[in-house]
């Protein structure tokens, strides 16, 4: 019996075929999450064998799921999962464990690469954030439309709109079936306690930082039992969940005269803040025809100024001050291009809100006092975070706020570790409201140092030092320290720098792609390709034609409609589409083709690869969507071809 062997044609179309079914799976299928294991009762935990991820390579962990009520105060409420992970102590004899609570809010809980420093005498626990990292997740995809939809991510025009868009975020989730005033940091801690419990531990330890810091001192009040001893870096007290203005100039004054004393710093300017006030109240609004966004660039800035340290560049004060102070207007445009790609995605929105109602009264007056008065860096960022005063007055709060809004006393031996310039969590605020009420409490101020990376990044071994001595001991030495000098000229890659890599990518890759089609052309109307040499011009080409393609709508975007995110469909779509599907009629069409063929080939291809990039840009999200475009086009384009060829004479063809 002879055996069938498809033809090449058969081949191709199936290949065709099954890339655009698999970028519609992945356009349609429901995000993974955590499940609810059948049956599980509260606070069960299931484990399993491991690996972790740590700076110092993957270590043999515990992973497991944690099930616990969404609500505690209803009885009748759904369970949730939460994933655990255990990794047990290397050495002998192993002291309390490690309990792990990073910051945000709205970021996740379940990385923690600094983890191999502290397991040679400790087993390390991470439990992630219900609202964040479990089966139920409280994104807000509306909040992000929202900030990338306006003339900025914190525009007096864009605040209201978000406000709006956090109104239906949390109407939507409700609907979902989510009960959002379960989402509070005081359930975070009962689930930290079901998992100590879960887990057979009888006393634990706390590493908290940042916004952590918050659930470290819920913990200690609500369960100072459970606790031997408590490290919190980059302390957050209530009533901080936004940046004091004065106390943020005052910041930027003390770069000043760290900036008088260095010499590079001191012959670019005299005063550093005062040059700082310069640009910010005459923000440019364009770079040639490219425009800039105020706020964007103002919450940029913030955030860089928590670290100083290189680890952290090109997100760090020096560059900060590097482009305010290089008179290019570039560099604040790439900052205000940053802004759009990194901030309106940074944070978990729904999971911020509900934590941030812990100090929805504290900012509800600030609002009502004006706000900011004037700060060199204006109202940017708290309205980037509160939508303007918005949220608080949209999202439901959770009962449980109610008596961990003010500080309260605690008898947990505590280590509080300040960085001495820190934008987000500023030393003194620990000193004055934390320390007094904490009967075994030590502060640590080292100088030089920012926020949590910058503790972090900068002498590791002193760091490890600090925190390993004081768990097993209680002893605080900080001796390791040594004050770091500001190294205001260390900007590795500057915004300038980045502006024209932007622009020259951009334009290099546009013009690449019209390069590209412009020899197509040329080629086709001379002499056309063989079957053999169409097939490897439609390979060769596509992707320099479907980058130029996305790059040229990246441009249009940037001047003609800045207020269109870069890999949004409207962005990504037309160009790559319409360049993929010339590509791929001229790498096919021939001379003596009439013009009836021609007019349906290129109908089609064209036509096709405009529905296959709409199809790819939906296929994964964010920066990935212009590669899965381009393959839908790609695809969809040759199938197309691959279809319609019958209309084509064997000879034509």
């Amino acid at each position: 019996m002879p055996s069938f062997k498809p033809s090449r044609r058969v081949v191709a179309t199936g290949l065709a075929g099954a890339v655009l079914l698999g970028l519609a799976y992945l356009a349609v299928r429901p995000e993974p999450v955590l499940a609810v294991p059948d049956g599980a009762a509260p606070g069960s935990l299931t484990t399993r064998p491991c690996d972790f991820d740590t700076e110092a390579g993957p270590v043999a962990a515990d992973c497991g799921t944690l099930v616990v009520p969404e609500n505690r105060r209803d009885p009748a409420t759904k369970m949730i999962a939460l994933p655990v992970t255990r990794i047990r102590a290397t050495g002998p004899d192993p002291a309390e464990p490690v309990f792990k609570l990073g910051g945000g809010p709205g970021a996740t809980n379940m990385a923690f690469p600094q983890a191999s420093r502290l397991i040679d005498r400790h087993d390390v626990v991470i439990v992630g954030y219900r609202g964040i990292d479990g089966s139920r997740r409280l994104d807000c995809p509306e909040v992000v439309a929202s900030m990338r939809g306006g003339d900025g991510i914190a525009d007096a025009k864009t605040l209201p709109a978000t406000t709006k868009a956090f109104e239906l975020c949390a109407k939507r989730l409700t609907a979902d079936g989510a009960d959002l005033t379960g989402y509070s940091v005081a359930q975070r801690v009962d689930d930290l306690e079901d998992a100590r419990t879960a887990l057979g531990y009888r006393k634990i330890n706390l590493i908290s930082t940042s916004a952590g810091t918050r659930t470290a001192m819920i913990y200690s009040w609500r369960h100072p039992e459970a606790l031997n001893r408590s490290a919190m870096i980059a302390v957050n007290p209530p009533g901080h969940l936004f940046w004091d203005p004065a106390t943020t100039d005052s910041q930027f004054g003390q770069y000043a005269d760290l900036c008088r004393a260095d010499a590079g710093c001191s012959a670019r300017t005299s005063d550093l803040a005062a040059s700082l006030r310069s640009v910010t109240s005459a923000m440019p609004d364009s770079w040639g025809p490219l425009s800039i966004k105020d706020t964007n660039v103002r919450v940029v800035s913030q955030y860089a100024m928590n670290h100083n340290g290189h680890v952290s560049a090109p997100n760090n004060a020096p560059t900060v001050f590097d482009a305010y102070l290089s008179g290019d207007t570039g560099a604040l445009w790439a900052m205000s291009v940053l802004g759009d790609i990194a901030l309106p995605e940074s944070l978990v929105w729904g999971e911020f809100a509900s934590f941030a109602m812990l100090d929805s009264d504290f900012n509800q007056r600030y609002y009502d006092a004006g706000g900011d008065h004037g700060s060199i860096l204006g109202n940017s960022s708290t309205d980037f975070l509160w939508a303007g005063g918005g949220v608080q007055k949209v999202w439901p709060d959770s009962p449980d706020n109610a008596e961990y809004r003010t500080m309260r006393s605690s008898d947990v031996e505590t280590l509080v570790i300040s960085g001495e310039v820190d934008f987000s969590t500023p030393a003194q605020n620990a000193t004055k409201e934390l320390l007094p009420a904490l009967s075994r409490g030590r502060q640590v101020i080292l100088p030089g140092l920012g926020h949590t990376y910058d503790f972090w990044g900068h002498r590791p071994d002193a760091g490890e030092h600090l925190l390993t001595t004081f768990f097993e001991s209680g002893q605080v030495d900080s001796s390791g320290f040594d004050r770091r000098p500001i190294a205001f000229a260390d900007v590795p890659l500057s915004m300038s720098t980045l502006a024209r890599l932007l622009i020259g990518t951009a334009v290099g890759g546009a013009v690449l792609g019209l390069l590209v089609l412009a020899w197509l052309f040329r080629r086709s109307r001379r002499q056309g390709f063989s079957a053999r040499g169409s097939v490897w011009a439609r390979v060769a080409t596509a992707l320099p034609l479907g980058l130029g393609g996305w790059l040229l709508g990246v441009l249009v975007s940037w001047t003609l409609n800045p207020d269109d995110y870069l890999v949004s469909a409207t962005v990504v779509v037309p160009g790559v589409g319409v360049l993929i599907g010339l590509g791929a009629h001229l790498a096919r069409v021939r001379p003596e083709w009439t013009a009836r063929v021609r007019r349906t080939s290129l109908v089609a291809a064209v036509g096709a690869a405009l529905l296959g990039a709409l199809l790819g840009t939906y296929a994964l999200p964010g920066l990935t969507a212009p590669a899965t475009a381009i393959v839908g086009a790609i695809a969809a384009a040759n199938l197309a071809l691959l279809v319609t060829s019958r209309d084509v004479s064997p000879r034509a063809a």
